[in-house]
């Protein structure tokens, strides 16, 4: 099968299951089934690619394993946080804006499904690759081992210290979030490298790039960081513009020199 065909195939597959996450937000009102479905998506694209690709056995064998697992990983974290919190800050800011109307939600679901064919693009590229590097694929299977296990790390940090109330309000600074305010982000950007290596030598590998470029571009500018520091400073206020003016925004680095301020902390009379 072509690698249109399979494109094809995986966007028919994201927009049934985005319409099916679209019932399911419409009734319970949870824009934030969503994340989860694209996550889903994207395990299911990597199953597809290696099911359909006419690569060599060793290239389907690591994006099935790859990409299945990094989606299937990143869904029932956000499962986890969809089925227990109320709606997320930034679908409930859409709510006050859309209103509950179905037609805005639905075209913002299949914009979702558009987006899990265009990521799916390097799995397509290393599925179809017919004589990969063992090497290329070894250091490809590093990245995205040590990207997966850092983003796992800093989800689980996060999650606990969301999860005490003294903390309410307060931005974590926690292990790795002491030295990037997103580094959840980074480690996902730095995954889509693991594609990309994979893909050298492929017809067409030059597209695998696709993953960690456009990823980058929708962290940085469109959806991901402007939308999550916006809530952040609706939420946290001057505590979180203090960790703003300490900590790098994205790639993780020593806070500046200064003190970070922490108000638990605060023994000023």
């Amino acid at each position: 099968m072509s690698a249109l065909a399979i494109l094809g195939t995986i966007y028919a597959t994201a927009v049934l299951l985005m319409a099916l996450g679209w019932v399911w937000q419409q009734r319970r009102r949870n824009a934030g089934i969503v994340d989860v479905l694209w996550s889903t998506g994207l395990a299911l694209a990597a199953l597809i690619a290696a099911l359909l690709g006419s690569g060599a056995p060793a290239a389907r064998v690591f994006v099935a394993a790859c990409g299945g697992a990094w989606g299937l990983r990143l869904a029932s974290h956000l499962w986890g946080r969809v089925r227990g919190e109320p709606e997320d800050g930034r679908y409930r800011a859409l709510r006050e804006r859309w209103g509950d109307g179905g037609a805005r939600w639905f075209g913002m679901f299949q914009f979702q499904a558009a987006l899990v064919a265009l990521f799916a693009v390097p799995f397509v590229i290393v599925a179809g690759h017919p004589a990969p590097s063992y090497a290329a694929l070894a250091l490809g299977a590093v990245i995205w081992a040590a990207s997966v296990a850092l983003e796992s790390l800093a989800d689980r940090q996060l999650a606990r210290f969301r999860a005490d109330p003294a903390n309410r309000g307060r931005a974590c600074r926690a292990g790795l979030w002491r030295y990037s305010r997103h580094p959840n982000y980074f480690f996902e950007w730095l995954h889509w490298f693991s594609y990309a290596v994979a893909a050298t030598g492929a017809p067409h590998g030059w597209a695998a790039w696709s993953g960690p470029v456009v990823m980058y571009l929708f962290l940085r500018y469109l959806s991901g960081i402007p939308f999550t520091e916006a809530q952040a400073l609706r939420t946290r206020g001057e505590d979180y513009r203090a960790y703003q003016a300490t900590t790098p925004m994205l790639f993780p680095w020593p806070p500046r020199s200064r003190a970070i301020p922490d108000p638990a902390k605060d023994t000023t009379p």
